[in-house]
């Protein structure tokens, strides 16, 4: 009852929290009932015509969602293995997907290997969403604006944005290929395309915006076979880079996009958190260190 009682608050309806607790409608709202009486309090106000959580009714969930955690971690809390078995659910942005995550998974499979992770793709404010409802156990993603006060953030990398342009471009100006050619976008739904059109706004520049995409991937292929040149954040860790050029920005400070891992502050998967944590630190260390094809540059 106190995880159909979080659901509630956390799905904004009682249809929607049946849904997302595999319960009927009419079994969640008997449910509530029951608490209400149980506990003679008034946990939802009736008289909307969706219900809607009284103020000690939100106290109570903030109240549940402790006995909940507390009750989930008993098991790993007596014999010890602190939640480094079962699964782990991550959530990640698309473009860690070929590079950064699958290596660091694979490191700590080998040293964990009764831990499964699941991956959810997604974007940053999208996952972001999705660890606040616990429906993901953490995210990895561009760091937004504001991390919310029940959520904690852990860096990874820097990455420095940079212009993507084809092999056959023969002029190297930024600014001038920016002014002049196709622009492919990186999504604005995502933090690191809101980054990139508030750089552009800042330096006044005025693109021919030829399409918007979401996958690193998909952008380097439309830009090698010339169809346009794009602003998108280098990968820390890239596997197999396509042909294309890559210039340097010119921007006063750090024009780049912030890596991190982001999870609830109130998780009782602390300790597997904090060992993919590590994994993936210790994969852009590995990454750094190997030797990485010329890229070609503009003075800033």
């Amino acid at each position: 009852m106190l995880r159909t009682l979080i659901a509630v608050e956390e799905h904004g309806t009682f249809s929607a929290a049946a849904d997302a607790v595999y319960l009927t409608h009419a079994a969640v709202s008997q449910q509530m009932k029951a608490l209400e009486e149980q506990w003679g309090v008034t946990i939802f106000d009736r008289s909307h015509r969706a219900p809607e959580l009284t103020p000690t009714g939100r106290a109570l969930v903030t109240k549940a969602k402790e006995v909940i955690a507390a009750y989930d971690n008993i098991v790993p809390s007596v014999i010890g293995d602190s939640g480094l078995h079962g699964v782990l659910s991550l959530g990640a942005v698309p473009t860690t997907l070929t590079g950064l995550v699958p290596m660091t998974i694979a490191g700590l499979k080998s040293a964990y290997p009764s831990l499964n992770v699941s991956v959810v793709p997604g974007l940053t404010l999208d996952l972001i969403q999705h660890v606040e409802r616990g429906s993901v156990d953490l995210a990895v993603v561009s760091k937004p604006r504001f991390v919310p006060r029940n959520l904690v953030w852990l860096d990874i990398a820097e990455e420095p944005m940079e212009l993507l342009v084809s092999a056959e471009t023969e002029n190297d100006d930024p600014l001038h290929l920016l002014r002049t050619q196709p622009f492919i976008r990186f999504s604005r739904h995502a933090v690191v395309g809101a980054t990139i059109e508030t750089w552009l706004q800042e330096k006044g520049i005025t693109v021919r915006e030829s399409m918007e995409l979401e996958g690193l991937e998909a952008i380097s292929s439309m830009v090698m076979f010339n169809l346009g040149v794009s602003i998108a954040p280098r990968p820390c860790i890239s596997m197999i880079p396509l042909p294309v050029k890559h210039l340097k920005l010119p921007a006063k400070g750090n024009f780049t996009r912030t890596l991190g891992v982001i999870c609830r502050a109130d998780s009782v998967k602390t300790r597997a958190i904090r060992e993919l944590h590590q994994n993936f630190l210790e994969a852009v260390r590995r990454s750094s260190l190997a030797p990485q094809p010329a890229k070609e540059t503009h003075p800033a």
